[in-house]
């Protein structure tokens, strides 16, 4: 189910095929300002999963029916998954110790 959306699309009016990618919505606990998630049961939390090349109906349909609640990241296709670009993205969530952590 989804709990959040990130959308990371320079070219949001982009529908048709998109890159997505779902994390459990409790990863964005330790974002500045977030909503805090309880944590999903060990067996059922998403990791990471993706899809490629669907639109956004089609990743929203499938970020809904995932296991624990999730955080939807958007991205324009062919971005997000290349290179690590999403973990990259996302890895200044995590703080170092005595650091305020952020989505930026």
């Amino acid at each position: 189910m989804i709990w959040n959306i990130i959308d990371k699309r320079e070219r949001p009016y982009r529908w048709q095929k998109v890159n997505a990618i779902v994390e459990a919505v409790e990863h964005d606990n330790s974002c500045a300002d977030a909503d805090q998630a309880p944590e999903s049961d060990p067996m059922l939390t998403v990791d990471c999963a993706c899809l490629e090349a669907v639109s956004v109906q089609e990743a929203v349909v499938w970020a809904s029916g995932q296991r624990c609640p999730v955080t939807l990241f958007l991205y324009d296709e062919g971005r997000g998954l290349a290179n690590e670009e999403h973990f990259n993205n996302v890895a200044n969530r995590f703080a170092e110790e005595g650091e305020v952590a952020n989505d930026r």
